[in-house]
C-alpha cells in the first residue's frame, strides 16, 4: 500500500536490482521519480535499457503508471575520468591487490546518493531508494549497510533536510530478489525484468540465456544466472 502524500526517488540503472527496486518503490509511494548517471560506463547500454523497463512496469499495473512520474539523467562523465577501473576502462575484470574487483568505481554511489539527494531536495521528494546489497554482492564499500547509514545522517546535515534512505534488497540474495519482484507483481513483472533489465559489465545484449541477457562470464552476470538457477531450484 502506498504511503500517502509520500514521494520517492529511485537511482535506476536499468538493472535487475534497481528494477526491483522500482517495482517496490511504485507499491509504497505516491509518487516516483528515477534517476540515472552517465559516468562513462562500459556497460552503457543499461541507460537504453532502463527506458524499456520503465515503459514495462508502467503497462504492468495501472496504479504504478499513475505513480510514476519524471526520469532525470545526470552526467558524471568526469568519473571516468579520474577511475581507472574495469567499469570505466577496457581492463581485465579481476581481484586487486587491495582485494577489491577491478570493477569497483571508488566514491560512485556516494556521489549518486549526493546528486540524487540534491534532485530530491529541488522536487520535494523525501525517499530515495538504491539497489545496494551486502548480501550477495561484489564487495563494493559503498555498497555496505554502515556506509548508507552514514551518508543519510551526511545529506541530511548537509541539506537541512529529513531524507530517508531506502535499501529493500540489503539483506537479501539474487534468488530473493526474484522473489521480491514475484511478490511485487507477479510471474509478469519477473519476466519483464528477466527480459528487459540489464547486468552484465560487458554490455553485451547479444546472447539470452535463461536469466536474461549478457556474455555469461563476468561477475554481474554470474552473480544474476546463480541467483535465477537457486529461485527456479524446486523447493
Amino acid at each position: 500500500m502506498a504511503e500517502h502524500g509520500e514521494g520517492a526517488l529511485v537511482l535506476f540503472s536499468g538493472g535487475q536490482d534497481s528494477a526491483t527496486c522500482l517495482a517496490w518503490a511504485l507499491a509504497r509511494f505516491d509518487k516516483v521519480e528515477t534517476i540515472a548517471f552517465d559516468y562513462g560506463q562500459r556497460h552503457a547500454v543499461e541507460l537504453e535499457c532502463r527506458h524499456v523497463v520503465r515503459r514495462a512496469l508502467s503497462a504492468l499495473n495501472a496504479d504504478w503508471a499513475e505513480r510514476l512520474g519524471e526520469d532525470h539523467l545526470v552526467d558524471l562523465s568526469s568519473l571516468s575520468s579520474i577511475s581507472e577501473t574495469a567499469l570505466t576502462r577496457d581492463a581485465e575484470i579481476r581481484m586487486t591487490e587491495e582485494g577489491l574487483p577491478s570493477t569497483f568505481v571508488p566514491g560512485r554511489n556516494l556521489l549518486f546518493f549526493t546528486y540524487a539527494a540534491a534532485v530530491a531536495y529541488r522536487r520535494g521528494l523525501r525517499h530515495i531508494v538504491g539497489g545496494m546489497c551486502e548480501t550477495d554482492y561484489s564487495g563494493y564499500p559503498d555498497c555496505r549497510d554502515d556506509t548508507i547509514k552514514v551518508m543519510q545522517v551526511a545529506l541530511n546535515l548537509g541539506m537541512a533536510r529529513r531524507f530517508v534512505l531506502h535499501t529493500p534488497l540489503m539483506w537479501i540474495d539474487k534468488a530473493e530478489t526474484w522473489r521480491l519482484a514475484e511478490s511485487l507483481g507477479g510471474s509478469k513483472l519477473v519476466e519483464a525484468i528477466r527480459e528487459h533489465s540489464h547486468s552484465c559489465y560487458m554490455g553485451d545484449r547479444a546472447h539470452s540465456h535463461a536469466w536474461g541477457y549478457g556474455c555469461g562470464k563476468c561477475p554481474a552476470c554470474d552473480l544474476r544466472a546463480e541467483g535465477w538457477r537457486r529461485y527456479r531450484a524446486p523447493a
